[in-house]
């Protein structure tokens, strides 16, 4: 029994003394037993090498990534001459005016380009949910999930800044999509949505004869 005893006030003390106590402060530096990659062999940034063809550390960025974050913070690393009507344009990249108010129209001109491009970044990341026609007949409905349709007032009512602010952020189940689509992706589905609501709720009066002739009214 003694010599177990003197075993055991011989563990405690070794490892108190390699450990220290339980919330004991040290300038020494910490014990790794699995440093794991935290003294890892990189490369350092702005630097040269001879492992890459054009001799650069940095590395280009992959063409069709898209940009983390909410791109207000990029202007500081560009010279004060660098010109760009978007770079740190509340309007644009975040859906509300300097106010805070989420903004009525979509901040860049519409056409088919976009429309199209709007209509391409739907199909992909809302159609499942939310339907074709953006009726909320997706096919989640099927197994529970109720997404919301884009033919009610509330949503034809609402201001484009708020259908992009949902878009990039997400609400209640619906995540957010600002790191999956640029900026201008996620105006270009908020015009496909208006589109898709105009469809669905056109009057024969909004056509011009000549639509009308043709549509046979």
């Amino acid at each position: 029994m003694r010599t177990f005893l003197i075993i055991y006030v011989f563990i405690v003390v070794a490892t108190v003394s390699i450990l220290g106590f339980r919330g004991s402060t040290s300038k020494k530096p910490p014990l790794e037993i699995f440093p794991d990659m935290d003294r890892q062999a990189r490369y350092k940034p702005q630097a040269e090498n001879q492992f890459f063809a054009d001799g650069r550390n940095d590395r280009p960025i992959p063409i069709n990534s898209v940009a983390r974050g909410n791109y207000h913070n990029q202007i500081e690393v560009f010279a004060e001459d660098f010109s760009d009507s978007y770079l740190g344009d509340t309007t644009y990249n975040i859906g509300k005016s300097s106010d805070g108010e989420f903004v009525q129209k979509i901040p860049i001109k519409a056409s088919n380009e976009l429309m199209q491009l709007g209509h391409l970044k739907y199909d992909i990341f809302c159609t499942t949910c939310h339907g074709a026609a953006g009726d909320g007949n997706g096919v989640v409905k099927q197994y529970g999930v109720l997404a919301a349709t884009y033919h009610d007032d509330r949503l034809r009512d609402a201001e484009d800044g708020y259908l992009y602010d949902v878009i990039s952020n997400g609400k209640g189940l619906m995540y957010g999509l600002k790191d999956r689509m640029s900026p201008k992706e996620r105006w270009a589905v908020v015009l496909y949505m208006r589109a898709l609501q105009t469809s669905q709720n056109a009057q024969a009066s909004d056509l011009s004869a000549a639509q009308r002739l043709d549509l046979g009214f």
